[in-house]
């Protein structure tokens, strides 16, 4: 195809962002300064379609360089890629960490989403606002939710340069959010991982029980604690063996839709068309969950060791992991451990001498809830906008570059350490008869001690607001985040089961549980929620593009007036959520109106 790019030139420094990902260019068609190189030749077919994949990372490179993307830079990195520079602009401009005009080099971006919200994130914002205003050298970005519930209010600081510097302020209070911008260097450090487990340290843990007590930065100290155990009884297993294990125990994925993890494994091991991969979802994006970063931060090894045990169960052999560009602890937690499994020979070309051959590679996020959804995360990491795809096929079928693909999140795939250790049989007792294991749960709002929770299925939300410390007071509580349901707090007794939740009309999701007193205006909680839905939709069907919009004006209407008409727009309001549920591609649409029906229905929040 002919490839048109504009007349702007790259600086040097967004050259160098951009070599130092992909080595310096072959010839004048890819950029290089060479007046004897021969503009006849260039990449193409195969060898230039392998390469899409980096745009991501391409673009990652230069706004972490320079702080924002420039059309010379852009138009660079597509030279570099043979991209359509209309393909990368429209993936450029997805993604809410990326900026395609000129901005400061420091970005502060501070949370406004539920659990912020309600913690006065609204006035954190203002002040800060006053504080950085033209001229500090310092762009305030009001950001949805950064994972940092159990700390809210959360800001986060990016200062572009080589290295990017970053920062976090939680709680934030004015002061430290504008010190965190003005130096992340000098910035105070996060507190460690186990002080977002209420629980740390307690013998009946399964999947926190190293978090807080063993070094994350130590692989020995994984090791000293039962690490790779699991993986040694895998290869013991074999990989239908592992399979079979994980089928018995009854393991569902963990990240809301609760699919058996054994039979997406099965499916794709059986599917002759090679190679398979092994996709890991890290970029928990739903308001109020934080357990993926916790697990990210307090035991990267763990995943590690789950991600290899299910690359070899489907015959996968290389595997990514796809995680939330918010997340900068993790993300150096993650690359450290990777770094130091290839250098112990727990990754390579023969692991543990078994004759397996695995590798992981991690591919950061920009801001985009949609590309939670697997089939948009395919794309993401293809170079694509993170759109979903229409099934069939699926992904075990054609997933991630047209091959079988498994897809699943930290959680789900940290489960599969027990279920190898203790054995299916065990790990099935765990639980209930449809909801077996220990589930995670983020429990922030109005709570006493916030954080990551440990229960088995079946425990009531009772029983877990207590261990919580909820607040007096108590007007409802959120099972599942923005895309869940309101409860009310007659429904404590409530289990904590899939099966329990439905039964009930609401749903577990990925395990947020949020409580909110009567402090909370619920009509203003719910108007963020719907201007959350808007900002988020990717915008490819039309039910979702135009529904979101139509349900925050409605909700803006309701907020804004003394109640006169408030009935037409709640009648509005259900046509427009069932036109959403029943006819958008994927759960974004699907969902974006199950809170605040059930805020209506439940709660009677507009009465």
């Amino acid at each position: 195809m002919d490839l048109h790019f504009g007349d702007s030139k790259p600086t040097d420094e967004e050259r160098a962002a951009v070599d130092a990902l992909l080595g310096p260019p072959e010839s004048s068609w890819e950029g290089a300064d060479r007046t004897d190189a021969d503009l006849r030749w260039a990449r193409g077919g195969r060898a230039a379609r392998d390469r899409r994949d980096l745009l991501l990372p391409g673009l990652h490179a230069i706004n972490d360089r320079i702080g924002w993307i420039s059309e010379g830079a852009l138009g660079y990195l597509c030279r570099r890629l043979t991209v359509p520079p209309a393909e990368a602009y429209g993936v450029a401009t997805f993604y809410a960490m990326f900026s395609l005009r000129p901005r400061p080099a420091t970005v502060l971006h501070v949370c406004t989403d539920l659990a912020c919200t309600a913690a006065g994130a609204g006035e954190l914002c203002a002040g800060v606002e006053a504080r950085l205003g033209p001229g500090s050298g310092v762009h305030v970005e009001r950001a949805p939710c950064l994972g940092l519930c159990e700390r809210a209010p959360a800001a986060l600081a990016i200062r572009a340069g080589d290295p990017v510097r970053t920062a976090v302020a939680a709680p934030a209070t004015i002061e430290a959010a504008v010190g965190a911008a003005s130096g992340p260097d000098s910035a105070p450090e996060e507190p460690p991982a186990g002080r977002a487990v209420p629980q740390a340290g307690q013998e009946e843990l399964l999947l926190l029980r190293r978090v807080g007590v063993v070094d994350p930065s130590s692989l020995d100290d994984y090791r000293a604690h039962g690490g790779y155990t699991a993986l040694r009884r895998a290869f013991e297993l074999g990989p239908a063996g592992v399979i079979r294990e994980v089928t018995d125990s009854g393991l569902v994925g963990r990240g809301g839709a609760a699919f058996p993890t054994g039979r997406k494994w099965q499916a794709t091991a059986s599917q002759p068309d090679q190679p398979h991969y092994l996709v890991c979802n890290a970029d928990e994006s739903e308001p109020g969950t934080f357990k993926d970063r916790v697990l990210l931060e307090g035991d990267p090894f763990a995943l590690v060791e789950a991600i290899t045990i299910a690359s070899y169960a489907i015959s996968a052999h290389r595997a990514l992991v796809y995680i939330r560009g918010e997340y900068p602890r993790a993300l150096h937690r993650l690359r450290h451990a990777i770094e130091q499994a290839r250098a112990r020979g727990l990754l390579g070309d023969d692991i543990l001498g078994k004759g397996y051959a695995l590798g992981i590679e991690i591919r950061r996020g920009a801001g985009a809830y949609v590309c939670g959804e697997e089939t948009a995360l395919f794309n993401s990491i293809e170079g694509h906008r993170g759109e979903p795809r229409s099934k069939p096929p699926f992904p075990v079928e054609k997933g991630l570059f047209g091959r079988p693909t498994v897809e699943n999140n930290v959680e789900t795939l940290v489960n599969v350490l027990p279920v190898l250790e203790m054995g299916a049989p065990a790990y099935a007792a765990i639980g209930t008869g449809a909801s077996t294991g220990p589930k995670l749960f983020c429990v922030s709002g109005s709570v006493e001690r916030p954080g990551v929770y440990e229960l088995p299925f079946g425990a009531t939300l009772g029983e877990l607001l207590r261990r919580a410390g909820v607040r007096e007071g108590l007007r409802a509580v959120l099972l599942g985040g923005a895309a869940g349901g309101f409860v009310r707090p007659d429904e404590l007794g409530l289990p904590l089961t899939f099966e329990g939740t439905r039964e009930a009309g609401t749903t577990l999701g990925s395990g947020v549980v949020m409580a909110f007193d009567d402090t909370v205006p619920l009509p203003r909680l719910l108007l963020r929620i719907a201007e959350f839905f808007r900002d988020e939709s990717c915008g490819q069907c039309v039910p979702c593009r135009v529904g979101t919009v139509r349900q925050e004006e409605a909700l803006r209407r309701i907020v804004d007036r003394t109640g006169a008409g408030a009935a037409g727009d709640i009648a509005l309001l259900r046509e427009v959520g069932r036109a959403m549920r029943d006819a958008s591609i994927c759960g974004l649409g699907q969902t974006a109106w199950n809170a605040v029906e059930s805020a209506i229905d439940r709660l009677g929040a507009y009465e």
